[in-house]
C-alpha cells in the first residue's frame, strides 16, 4: 500500500511493521484526526490474521504530538479483553509490555511492530483463557491432547443467530516449504492449516459428531499447491484431534514433495515446446504455470499463451490465442512487421481457453508438444478467420 500522506514517523513505523510482520497484515481506513492539524494522517485499522482469520484494531496516533504512543480500540466482540490487566501479579511479560509503553521513541520504527505483536501475543492468551473456560467436556479433552503443540491458535465465538463455538487453526507439517522452491519469490513462510469448528456443548455424548474440518492455506501456496484439491481424511467415531492429525500430515507431506517435483516436470515441458515454436516470449521461470509463445500459420502472427495446472499432467495446459500490436524483427531477415489485429479500443482479441484437445499424461513432453502444435496448426485458422471478421473495415 502506498504510504503517502503519513507524517514520516508514522510512515517509517507502518513500513517497518508490514514488512517485518511474520504474516500478511492489512492496513484500512487511513484518516486524519485533526480539524485544524494539516500535517497529515494518523489513524488507520490493522487488520491482524488471527486464527485463519483477522481481528481488527483501530491505531490512533496523535500527529501532533509524536511522543506518546498510539491509543488502540479494540473490537466490540473483544470488549473483554485488557491486555494491562491480564494478569494478577506483574511478570515478565508485563514489564516488557509497560517498557514498550513507557520508553516509546516515536523516531524508532520498529517500535509499532513490536507493540503489536506483544497485544496479539495476548490477545492469544486471552482466547486460550476463554476457551478453557467453557463448560464442555469434549473441548476440554480436546485441548489436553493437543496442548503440546506449537502454533496452535484458538478462538470462541457467538452471536445473536448462531450457537456458540469454538475454532482452532493447527499449523501442519513441520516443513520449510519455502526453502523446498529453488528461486521462492514468497516473503512470508507458507504454511498449511487444518480449521477445526466445535459447537460448544454441556455434556459429552456418547457418541459426539464429527467437527468441521477445512484445509487452509497461505494465498501465495497456491501457485505451487492447491489444497482444493486434497481429500481429508474421514473421521471416525470417537476420534480426537490427536489421532486424526498425525494421518493427515503424513499424507499432505507426500502430496507437497509431489507438487515441488512437478515443477521440473512442468518445465521439461516448456522446454519440450521450443524446438516447435522458438524460445518464450514469456516464462513463469519459478513454478513454471506460465509460457507464451510467437506463432504464426501464414503470414497471420498471433502470441499462445499456456497456462499450466499445478495437476500438470494430470490436467492438461489450457490454451489461449492472442492478437496483438507491436513491432518485431523476423529472425537472420531486415523485415519489421506490424500485428494490427486490435479493436478499436486497442484491445487487443483473445480467443476462450482452449482444454479439450487430444491429451495424454502418459506421453512423453515431445509427444505432447507435437501434439499441441498439430492441434494450434488447425484452430489457428479459426482465430484468424475471427480476427479479419471482427476488423473494422476502413
Amino acid at each position: 500500500m502506498s504510504l503517502d500522506g503519513f507524517p514520516p514517523f508514522i510512515s517509517a513505523q507502518l513500513h517497518y511493521l508490514i514488512n517485518h510482520f511474520p504474516d500478511k497484515i492489512k492496513v484500512e481506513q487511513v484518516l486524519s484526526g485533526g480539524k485544524t492539524y494539516t500535517g497529515g494522517l494518523d489513524r488507520f485499522t490493522l487488520l491482524i490474521p488471527y486464527c485463519l482469520d483477522y481481528i481488527k484494531w483501530d491505531i490512533i496516533y496523535n500527529a501532533e504530538f509524536p511522543l506518546a504512543p498510539p491509543d488502540i480500540i479494540f473490537g466490540p466482540e473483544d470488549e473483554d479483553f485488557h491486555p494491562l490487566h491480564m494478569t494478577g501479579r506483574v511478570g515478565e511479560g508485563d514489564l516488557k509490555f509497560w517498557n514498550i509503553l513507557s520508553d516509546w521513541n516515536y523516531k524508532d520504527p520498529t517500535r509499532l511492530l513490536a507493540l503489536i505483536q506483544e497485544l496479539r501475543d495476548r490477545y492469544m492468551a486471552y482466547q486460550k483463557k476463554r476457551v478453557g473456560e467453557v463448560d464442555d467436556d469434549r473441548l476440554t479433552f480436546e485441548i489436553s491432547t493437543i496442548c503440546s503443540r506449537e502454533g496452535i491458535e484458538m478462538q470462541i465465538s457467538s452471536g445473536a443467530e448462531k450457537p456458540e463455538e469454538v475454532k482452532f487453526a493447527v499449523p501442519l507439517m513441520d516443513m520449510n516449504i519455502n526453502k523446498m522452491v529453488h528461486g521462492c519469490p514468497w516473503r512470508h513462510p507458507q504454511k498449511i492449516y487444518l480449521q477445526v469448528i466445535y459447537p460448544v456443548g454441556k455434556k459429552y455424548a456418547s457418541t459426539p459428531s464429527a467437527p468441521r474440518l477445512k484445509l487452509m492455506s497461505t494465498t501465495e501456496l497456491r501457485a505451487l499447491f492447491t489444497i482444493e484439491d486434497v481429500k481429508l481424511p474421514s473421521w471416525l467415531d470417537g476420534m480426537c484431534m490427536a489421532e486424526y492429525l498425525p494421518h493427515l500430515e503424513e499424507s499432505l507431506q507426500k502430496q507437497v514433495l509431489e507438487a515441488v517435483s512437478l515443477i521440473d516436470i512442468r518445465r521439461h515441458f516448456i522446454e519440450a515446446l521450443a524446438p516447435l515454436f522458438g524460445r518464450p516470449l514469456e516464462a513463469d521461470p519459478v513454478f513454471c504455470r506460465k509460457a507464451t509463445f510467437l506463432a504464426s500459420s501464414g503470414s497471420f502472427v498471433f502470441l499462445v499463451h499456456f497456462h499450466i495446472s499445478t495437476l500438470f499432467p494430470k490436467q492438461q495446459p489450457a490454451l489461449m490465442f492472442q492478437s496483438s500490436q507491436f513491432l518485431y524483427s523476423l529472425e537472420n531477415m531486415n523485415i519489421d512487421c506490424l500485428l494490427q489485429h486490435i479493436s478499436p479500443q486497442g484491445i487487443p482479441k483473445k480467443s476462450p481457453l482452449l482444454a479439450e484437445y487430444p491429451w495424454s499424461p502418459r506421453w512423453e513432453a515431445s509427444q505432447m508438444a507435437e501434439r499441441i502444435f498439430d492441434f494450434l496448426a488447425d484452430e489457428s485458422l479459426n482465430f484468424k478467420r475471427f480476427c479479419n471478421e471482427s476488423q473494422p473495415q476502413h
